[in-house]
């Protein structure tokens, strides 16, 4: 029997997205739930419910191409490929680790993937992606540079700056905006006075464009229009995908500026079981097909878990390698 397709797009491939959105999501609970038992420090960002947008614009990427990531960055590690035993070490501050334990949540980097790194920084990350594009310009390469950032970042001097930079140079980047709604506490809808931040665009001399940042298939289709046109040395898009994040900022965030019900509003849009609908409805997959999915990645996860706590401590010497000031 032939496999049925979606838009072209085969069976396999389909499985295949929809199981990465999964194991982000698994993966975020299991960091949620060894962060509450005290098995690892420092704070996490978690992007459950965000999935879409991380795999969506990854999908559409190709060999040699790179992102930047933000604090909220586990997802587009996933996204890119990442090994989630070396994730899982390095969030233990363990030499497995992908930064050898050095980086935590919020500085997991994976170059040779082309994840050239999250960043602690609100908006720290746009710079480092012009700079990424401007190198593939350069040296006359076919590379696009993503860069992610959320809805706070655009009220940062270092996005004006970056998108105008790579605007009159035309580079090939794409600037992705994921609007979950909130900067840290504060609703964007009070920090900016437009209804979509797609439209700054519009200032610099390139296209902005919003998309619903919940269905994987529209952030796909916009990412690899986005990449084509910055690949055909047409310069950069700004892509702002409207998406929302069930859990609080970080661990400390006790979530007065919101109210329950407002969460579970936005839960039932969750990106995952939009697609396990599509899926369905197109006879790609069945429910049995999803549990077992499921089961298969709750091993893997915890298995991660498992490698993190027997993994080594960094040894003493490691101290002062791989540390960099100006």
């Amino acid at each position: 029997m032939k496999l049925k397709n979606i838009d072209g797009i085969e069976h396999e491939q389909l499985m295949a997205w929809y199981r990465q959105m999964l194991l982000i999501r698994i993966f975020e609970e299991e960091v949620d739930r060894n962060m509450k038992k005290g098995l690892f420090h420092g704070t996490t960002h978690l992007c459950i419910g965000q999935e879409a947008t991380a795999v969506g614009v990854c999908a559409a990427l190709e060999k040699g191409d790179k992102i930047t990531s933000t604090h909220r960055g586990h997802g587009h590690s996933i996204a890119m490929g990442a090994d989630i035993d070396k994730m899982m070490a390095e969030l233990f501050g363990k030499q497995a680790g992908y930064c050898k334990g050095k980086g935590g949540s919020m500085h997991i980097a994976d170059v040779e993937a082309g994840n050239l790194g999250s960043n602690g920084i609100v908006g720290g990350g746009i710079p480092i992606a012009v700079g990424s594009a401007l190198t593939a310009q350069l040296e006359k390469s076919d590379d696009v540079t993503i860069c992610f950032f959320g809805d706070g970042a655009t009220n940062e001097g270092s996005f004006h700056e970056s998108l105008n930079l790579a605007s009159i140079w035309k580079l090939p980047v794409v600037f992705f905006c994921e609007n979950n709604e909130y900067g840290m506490s504060s609703r964007i809808a009070e920090m900016t006075n437009i209804e979509n931040l797609s439209k700054r665009a519009d200032a610099y001399g390139f296209p902005g464009v919003t998309v619903d940042g919940n269905d994987l298939l529209a952030v796909m289709h916009e990412a690899k229009t986005a990449i084509a046109r910055a690949r055909n040395g047409k310069g950069p898009t700004l892509i702002e995908a409207k998406t929302y994040r069930f859990n609080g900022h970080s661990k400390s965030d006790k979530e007065a500026y919101r109210s329950k019900e407002e969460v579970e509003r936005h839960k039932k849009y969750d990106p995952i079981l939009r697609f396990e609908d599509l899926l369905l409805k197109n006879q790609i997959a069945s429910e049995s097909d999803f549990v077992q999915i499921k089961e298969d990645i709750i091993s893997e996860v915890v298995a991660a878990t498992m490698f993190a706590l027997d993994s080594e401590e960094p040894h003493i010497e490691e101290l002062f390698t791989d540390v960099y000031a100006e």
